[in-house]
């Protein structure tokens, strides 16, 4: 049981890790690279797709890293686990207080219907997730080594 959750615990933050890290590297960077038209609309559709996807996968992360520390928790491995659960419940309080807001009013975007400011709020949001990225790569880090620890 406890490489069956162990297992699931790293493959669920890698992947979540893998998508963020690739929104920030990739993604919108590319996404700045195009029209002005393009890139707010791509911003747009994007903050809609995955605001509805991540929430879930950031909950069933931190849930999978906090039973993990339960079933570690007696062990150097639970302490390191434990850490990275801490990691992945900043990335949620990062996300809901910060994050979610901005990404909010992106959704709402539309080319007739936009502030000004628009580049300089999807700066503001991009450099807040490379924050966000770095906490979950932590947090990945932290469970692979309580991974390799336990074995």
């Amino acid at each position: 049981m406890l490489e069956l959750i162990t297992g699931a615990t790293i493959v669920v933050a890698g992947l979540l890790v893998g998508v963020e890290l690739c929104v920030a590297v990739l993604v919108h960077p590319v996404a700045d690279r195009l029209p002005p038209a393009g890139a707010l609309t791509f911003r747009s559709l994007a903050a809609r797709r995955l605001g509805a996807v991540m929430p879930p996968w950031y909950i069933a992360t931190v849930t999978l890293a906090v039973v993990l520390t339960v079933l570690l928790r007696s062990t150097a491995a639970g302490g390191l686990s434990g850490v990275a659960a801490a990691l992945f419940l900043a990335t949620v309080v990062l996300s809901v207080t910060v994050l979610v807001p901005i990404n909010n009013r992106v959704k709402a975007w539309s080319q007739g219907d936009h502030p000004a400011d628009w580049r300089r709020q999807v700066r503001r949001w991009d450099r807040w997730h490379l924050l966000r990225v770095l906490l979950c790569l932590g947090g990945l880090v932290l469970l692979a080594t309580a991974a390799l620890t336990t074995a």
